[in-house]
């Protein structure tokens, strides 16, 4: 084969190039991804960026309570995005709670995802009264608000991480189990179902190796968007008290410190974690949102 002819062959695109390229062609996918992974690795190392550990009793002064932004202490530390009303350095106060809310946020929706997908497939592949049994309790489940159902859990429950991870698990898992028996039910009429069949393959090895890798695509984007409303509920929870407790901060726990000086001007104490929680929504949406046009063959241009 001459030269002219090695240089006129066309590259073989393999998927995972062809997954790069479609995800890298949205400015605003990239964007978010560039936003989530600074957040990430924000919440990541907190304890060695942040100016002062909030929650630390030694380094804090009840005397630099409720400083606007851009203040100084009498120790001479610039508090720039304020302190609140225990002299807690906002700026540190966001890093350490965006560790608590990413933690809570992809800690439940990875439970609640091993959990309903377990549950969709099972259901699609045994059909019957099986999957009967398990779509009415999902039927159920999603009948009813998320955030009453989890009121209602952490009322019971009590405050603690575990207690809101329990909770958010019990609202969430309905959803992976809906999506992923939706896109089991139509792979399981395919061909290499029944060839695995006539294998006499196990259900087991049938279920995990050959059906759920075909239901991976929805699911990723389904995570993304769930992720995000975890974050979005853990915080209105701890806002409203019922979440985590005051030893463990999260973004809603500092909005709900602040709320009570709206009304004098303190804004920073609740505007500054406000705008952190929002950013990384929009971050974890921007990249859900290019996943789905990316792996949804009818969404591709």
């Amino acid at each position: 084969m001459t030269t002219d002819a090695l240089r006129a062959t066309p590259k073989v695109e393999t998927p995972l190039r062809r997954f790069l390229t479609d995800f890298f062609a949205s400015k605003l996918a990239i964007a978010g991804l560039v936003g989530l992974t600074l957040v990430v690795l924000i919440a990541i190392f907190a304890p060695w960026i942040a100016p002062q550990n909030p929650y630390d009793l030694r380094q804090l002064d009840i005397m630099d309570g409720r400083l606007p932004p851009g203040s100084k202490s009498f120790s001479g530390m610039t508090y720039w995005l304020g302190t609140d009303d225990q002299g807690r350095d906002m700026l540190s106060g966001i890093m350490y709670g965006l560790r608590t809310s990413l933690a809570v946020g992809f800690g439940a929706s990875l439970l609640a995802l091993m959990i309903g997908m377990s549950a969709g497939l099972i259901a699609a592949y045994f059909g019957g009264w099986v999957e009967s049994l398990i779509m009415r309790i999902v039927d159920i489940q999603l009948s009813f608000p998320a955030i009453l159902v989890a009121l209602i859990l952490l009322a019971v429950l009590g405050q603690g991480v575990d207690k809101i991870v329990i909770a958010l698990v019990a609202v969430q898992w309905a959803y992976y189990a809906r999506t992923v028996r939706g896109t089991a039910l139509v792979e399981r009429r395919k061909e290499y179902i029944e060839a695995a069949r006539c294998l006499a393959l196990g259900d087991r090895r049938i279920v995990f190796k050959h059906l759920l890798p075909n239901c991976l695509p929805p699911l990723i984007v389904v995570n993304t968007v769930l992720v995000a409303s975890a974050i979005a509920l853990e915080a209105t929870l701890s806002f409203l008290g019922l979440g985590l407790p005051v030893t463990k901060p999260s973004l809603g726990l500092l909005i709900a410190n602040g709320f009570a000086y709206l009304l004098s001007g303190k804004y920073w104490i609740s505007f500054f974690p406000g705008v952190a929680l929002l950013f990384t929504i929009v971050c974890i949406n921007l990249v859900g949102d290019q996943l789905r046009d990316v792996l949804n063959p009818r969404l591709q241009k």
